[in-house]
């Protein structure tokens, strides 16, 4: 998690290709069999570094395989809001309105787990934002 945090640095520190390449090596260290808690957490950043929005649905989309797969604990719970709410942008992005509301949704309906904190906050702003968004498309 540790590395993974760091790439993550380099990613919103605007360096996206070191980011992406150190986490395709993480990625291939992790293998698809690996902790599903963190590949979730490495494919859900890895999707923010992709350039296609194809493969960052294809990132999203292994997040939230591997979140299915780590168990129902509350800090899982937490994370369905905000993957979902990739998602929908994905699809959003690849013009596909009605997938992108089924993920809107979805993220709505999950975000009642989120503490009243910046992290919940942030996450409820932005569902907003993109369901103003989907509504104008």
């Amino acid at each position: 998690m540790t590395r993974i945090g760091q790439a993550t640095m380099l990613l919103h520190g605007g360096d996206r290709e070191e980011a992406r390449n150190r986490l395709q090596d993480l990625w291939g260290q992790i293998g698809a069999d690996g902790d599903p808690l963190h590949r979730c957490t490495l494919a859900h950043y890895m999707a923010d570094t992709q350039d296609d929005p194809g493969d960052e649905l294809a990132w999203d989309l292994r997040a939230l395989t591997a979140a299915e797969s780590v168990g129902e604990g509350r800090f899982t719970r937490a994370l369905y809001p905000s993957l979902h709410l990739n998602l929908a942008a994905d699809y959003l992005k690849l013009r596909r309105p009605d997938a992108a509301r089924i993920h809107l949704d979805r993220a709505r309906a999950a975000s009642d787990v989120l503490e009243d904190d910046g992290y919940g906050t942030g996450v409820r702003a932005a569902i907003d934002r993109l369901d103003r968004r989907l509504r104008t498309e």
